[in-house]
């Protein structure tokens, strides 16, 4: 299910680097991390989006995330966005 909200999303960003500055910019609505990426890193990511508010929901597979967000690659985290 969490798969399918991220790919009828209309704006989502991929990526520990672009979720972690749409979260600093309160864009966020929700973000989902994999169980199977490095905690290394997204506990930073997720630590902050406590501190904001943000829901956070973790996703079994990187590659399915991936997919979900119609990339090649797999994914670590992705959010949806509020723009």
């Amino acid at each position: 299910m969490s798969y399918e909200i991220v790919k009828q999303a209309k704006n989502r960003c991929v990526g520990t680097k672009k979720v972690t500055k749409t979260v600093e910019q309160d864009k966020a609505i929700e973000v989902f991390v994999s169980k199977d990426a490095d905690p290394r890193l997204t506990i930073n990511l997720v630590a902050l989006c406590k501190q904001k508010g943000v829901p956070v929901t973790y996703v079994d597979s990187m590659k399915m995330l991936g997919k979900a967000c119609g990339i090649e690659v797999g994914a670590a985290v992705a959010a949806v966005v509020n723009e």
